[in-house]
This record gives C-alpha cells, sequence and structure tokens, in this order.
C-alpha cells in the first residue's frame, strides 16, 4: 500500500520525526516517504483509544526498513521527546500525535487537552531547545463547528468549536502560530477533512459501516442521515503532506480535503454497492459535539501548495471495500 509522494529531488534524504507513527495516517505517511528513500523515526505511546495490535500491524512493514526507527513513548514526557530530537536531528516535524474522537472528548475533556494542548506545547518546547525549526501540524476540519458558510475556508471565523476535540485542534493551531512568531519557526497546520481508506480507525463510520455490512449486522445513523461530511481519501492526505513539505515555509493554515460533501445516507449506498448487501439501519438522535456538515473549499491549497485531490468517493469506498476484504482487518 505504497501512494509515493511526488517529492522533490533536493528533498530525498532528508530526516522526518513523525510522531503518531502508529495511527492509521502516521504509518501510510511512514511508509510512503521511505519508499521515497527519507530517513524517519516514528513515535507513538500506543493510546488505548483502539487495540495495540491493530497499531502494530499498521507499522510491521515500516519496522523492517533500514530506514526508520521507532520509539514508543508519550509526548507529554518531555525528557522522551528531548532524546528523540538530540539523537535524531530531524530536518522536519511531522506532528499527528493526539487524542482523537469527537464524542469522546466532551466525556473526558481533560484528557484531551493534556495530550493535544499539553503535548503539542511539549512537541514546540523540545523543537525550541534542540534547534528544529520545521513542522506540519495535524489540525482538522472539526475546528469550523457548525460554520453556516460554505464551502469553509481557512479565513473564516474558527472561535465557536462545539466539541473539546475541536477547541484543543483550535488551541494548537495558535500555540503554533505563537512559535512561529516568536522563534521563527517553519510551520503549517493543516485542516484535515475525515480521512478514510486501508488501516482507517476503527470507530470512524467508513470502517464501522462496512464491518457491519459484511457481517450482516445492523448500522446506526445519529440523525436521519441528511448530515454530510467531505470524505478524504488517504492518498489525497498524502499528497497534500508532501507538498506542504516542500513549500514549507513561514506560518500557513491549509484545508486538506476533496471539495465535495455527501450525506450519510448517500455514504451507505456507495458501500451498499461496493459490499453487495443490504443495509440495515437503525436511527439515533444527533449526538453532543457533532456538526451538521463539513466542505472544504481547497483553493489555497491548490494555490500555494499544489494540492490536487483525485481520488472520488466512489472509487475510494470501492477501494476501501476490497482492502478489508483482501486484509480481513477489523472484523
Amino acid at each position: 500500500m505504497i501512494y509515493l509522494i511526488n517529492t522533490r529531488q533536493d528533498m530525498i534524504n532528508q530526516k522526518i520525526l513523525i510522531t503518531g507513527a502508529a495511527g492509521f495516517i502516521g504509518s501510510s505517511l511512514a511508509d510512503d516517504l521511505l519508499a521515497k528513500g527519507f530517513s524517519i523515526m516514528g513515535i507513538d505511546n500506543f493510546d488505548s483509544f483502539y487495540t495495540r495490535d491493530i497499531k502494530e500491524t499498521n507499522i510491521s512493514n515500516a519496522l523492517k526498513h533500514n530506514l526508520y526507527s521507532f520509539q514508543e513513548g508519550d509526548i507529554r514526557d518531555m525528557e522522551f521527546l528531548n532524546s528523540c530530537f538530540s539523537g535524531f536531528r530531524p530536518d522536519i516535524v511531522i506532528h499527528l500525535a493526539a487524542k482523537a474522537g469527537v464524542r469522546p472528548s466532551i466525556k473526558n475533556p481533560a484528557s484531551y487537552y493534556d495530550v493535544n494542548v499539553n503535548g503539542t506545547l511539549n512537541m514546540l518546547e523540545a523543537m525550541r531547545k534542540n534547534k528544529i525549526g520545521r513542522m506540519l501540524f495535524a489540525s482538522s476540519s472539526s475546528v469550523y463547528g457548525n460554520n453556516k458558510k460554505i464551502p469553509f475556508a481557512e479565513s473564516d471565523n474558527v472561535d465557536f468549536p462545539v466539541s473539546p476535540y475541536a477547541a484543543s485542534k483550535k488551541a494548537c493551531e495558535l500555540l503554533c502560530h505563537t512559535y512561529h512568531h516568536l522563534f521563527d519557526m517553519d510551520i503549517f497546520c493543516l485542516r484535515f477533512f475525515t480521512v478514510y481508506g486501508p488501516r482507517q480507525r476503527p470507530d470512524l463510520a467508513i470502517n464501522k459501516f462496512t464491518r457491519a455490512l459484511l457481517n450482516d449486522e445492523p448500522i446506526t445513523l445519529f440523525g436521519d442521515g441528511s448530515t454530510s461530511r467531505d470524505y478524504t481519501h488517504i492518498s489525497d492526505i498524502l499528497q497534500g503532506i508532501g507538498q506542504a513539505m516542500e513549500n514549507l515555509k513561514g506560518f500557513g493554515i491549509f484545508n486538506l480535503g476533496e471539495s465535495n460533501a455527501i450525506s450519510l445516507k448517500e455514504l451507505v449506498a456507495l458501500l451498499e454497492n461496493s459490499t453487495g448487501k443490504k443495509a440495515d439501519i437503525k436511527y439515533l438522535p444527533m449526538q453532543d459535539g457533532d456538526v451538521l456538515r463539513t466542505f472544504a473549499d481547497i483553493s489555497r491549497a491548490k494555490s500555494v501548495l499544489g494540492y490536487n485531490p483525485v481520488v472520488n468517493i466512489a472509487d475510494g469506498i470501492s477501494n476501501y471495500v476490497e482492502w478489508v476484504r483482501v486484509n480481513n482487518r477489523n472484523f
């Protein structure tokens, strides 16, 4: 599962430190960068949000690569971070580690702020102390809350998050700007829009719905099925990350999405078509923290980074269902 980020020749052999390296996006990114000749250090604490064996499988191929090293540890541990930075001396930090999930953040907001905000502050401090000046930070479309303007643009007001998770990501963006301003760090904040594809987290809708359909189990929809999301295939996210690496200078915020929102009902229909199964749908009320829609304006990412997503949702869903079947993952 190599997507081969198109990277400038003069960047090859650079050293990249990836936090959250055993997760869905982090492990996919590491595999691609290794295939291009980058040296990678991966950091992950194997958070219990989902089972460790999934994450160990995610990094199993990378661990065989001579350009890959992995350190198990927590971004809240400054001694651990300093040892990683001083030993590896990365050219770029790609900070993906975070406690994920909107709904769980409502139940345990303190934990989300501790990991996401304090952890990001630790990363920035470790970079400052070790004179590492370049970072890509994984932000989220959730910062837009229930923004009424469609599509969502980076210039929109994001002062009204509707979950602690979203608020923590906005706080991290502010910290990134502060460190850029004070210490002249080059930092881009990348707002990911509902990433899916091989290795997707088991708590996310496409993964859950696919497993339910293939196992002839009911699907639960919160609301009437009209809420919509801008689903972005992992290969397009990796393309955007690669282009952000190439253009990393100063401070910037960029949406990485498909710029094409579909409803939950439409998503289920695509999954029914790809699996050949009819969904047994159970409807429940909307949950606190959920937004009505996400929809990315990607004009800034296109013009500044050269970002150009190419995987439409129908093809992406078909690809994902086939991957699940072949790998028998997450059943």
